[in-house]
């Protein structure tokens, strides 16, 4: 029984554990990228709150026209 239980959640198979392997190298890569992004987003966050008028969409010079009303 015992033998079963152990064939049944991982046991020693081999495709399971380069599976396991290359599931774990993934979590940590996209953990690595996570907190690249949070310290990216913590950057640009910081300088936007030091230059508030200084916006990326204020810099935009575009001439929109009015919106049009939807069709009902």
């Amino acid at each position: 029984m015992a033998k079963a239980l152990l064939g049944y959640v991982g046991g020693s198979d081999p495709r399971l554990l380069a599976e396991m392997r290359r599931l774990q190298q993934r979590v940590q890569d996209l953990e690595s990228e996570l907190v690249r992004i949070q310290s990216e987003n913590d950057a640009l966050s910081a300088a936007v709150a030091q230059h508030p008028g200084d916006s990326l969409l204020d810099s935009i010079d575009i001439d929109v026209p009015q919106a049009e009303p939807a069709l009902t």
